[in-house]
């Protein structure tokens, strides 16, 4: 699913490598431009801190969407829906050139705001949808579940899919600008659902499996302790595949992704992209791309290794890129 929200003005006053805006632009006449310009006053403010924070990765915490709330004087969903624009700024679509912002809320009560990611040179098959982007930055924050996503428009089919291994029930609210909220199972019915191949739950909340690393040691290893963790906390019901990954950039910063697996397979969503959608959060670009590692089992029936390489020689080919294997532990 992809649309346009955003004009001419919407980058801001502080502009990354990457290329998506974070603060807020001074127009003429002092006024703030951007996408926060629509919000009140102290929203502007709020929103600006929590965005420019060095750690944001793309969460608003529960205590701040409560706060941004009461500003507003809006309720929660109206408040989302409004934050969609925010959301775009993170959108890198190369290929379609087309921005789509998501915010999703989680059992906890934060928010996460997704966007679209599109890999250059790289099949379709390597995108990642702005509703997946949101889901897995809440995955990657530890949520329990997903209370509502807020689209402007109806997710695609490969999004509703993704969508089901979250919300097995098809519970999850879907705020569409301008219509009622719905219930995933109204836009998915019939829906092949884990549940059809024996699973009793979804992807949340996340379990953790033990992984032990074969011939190497993550003790004193950053990136390769990120990327086991990961691994470990990855869900892979349907393959046993369990991987994780961890991008180191530049200035030493590291940030992880977990296989995201799904009941239809297609929709699966790889580590490395999981880990990409957490570095651009923090206004970090491809050439900032040190070292990559992967961390999967050896006698998995699938390998992320041939992929990711094949995305690295095209964003960052000067990056170290390394595999580790494992096995689980008994």
């Amino acid at each position: 699913m992809f649309e346009t929200i955003i004009g001419r003005r919407e980058a801001l006053s502080m502009i990354s490598a990457s290329g998506f805006a974070l603060m807020g632009e001074q127009g003429t006449g002092g006024q703030t431009g951007g996408p926060i310009q629509n919000f009140s006053k102290g929203a502007q403010e709020l929103l600006a801190k929590i965005l420019a924070a060095p750690d944001f990765g793309g969460r608003i915490q529960k205590a701040d969407a409560a706060q941004l709330e009461r500003l507003e004087g809006k309720p929660g969903d109206q408040l989302m829906l409004e934050l969609l624009p925010v959301a775009q700024l993170y959108s890198l679509p190369p290929i379609s050139h087309y921005r789509v912002g998501v915010v999703v809320r989680g059992a906890s009560g934060s928010l996460y705001l997704g966007a679209n990611l599109e890999l250059a040179g790289q099949p379709l098959g390597t995108a990642v949808h702005g509703e997946q982007a949101a889901c897995s930055i809440a995955y990657m924050y530890g949520e329990t579940g997903l209370d509502a996503i807020a689209v402007t428009a109806a997710p695609c089919g490969h999004c509703r899919q993704f969508l089901e291994e979250l919300s097995p029930g098809g519970e999850l609210q879907v705020v569409i600008r301008g219509k009622e909220p719905v219930a995933l199972k109204s836009l998915l019915p019939s829906a092949f659902s884990p549940r059809d191949l024996g699973m009793t739950v979804g992807a949340l909340p996340s379990t953790r499996a033990a992984i032990v690393l074969n011939g190497a040691r993550a003790t004193e290893d950053a990136s390769l302790k990120k990327a086991l963790e990961a691994a470990c906390r990855a869900y892979a019901p349907y393959s046993k595949a369990r991987s994780g990954v961890a991008v180191m950039t530049s200035d030493g910063s590291v940030f992880s992704g977990s296989y995201i697996e799904n009941v239809a397979f297609n929709p699966s969503l790889p580590p490395l992209q999981v880990a990409l959608i957490s570095m651009l959060r923090a206004r970090k670009n491809y050439s900032d791309i040190k070292e990559v590692t992967l961390v999967e089992l050896d006698d998995a029936v699938i390998s992320q290794k041939a992929t990711m390489e094949a995305i690295l020689i095209s964003i960052a080919p000067n990056a170290r890129f390394r595999r580790v294997g494992g096995r689980l532990e008994m």
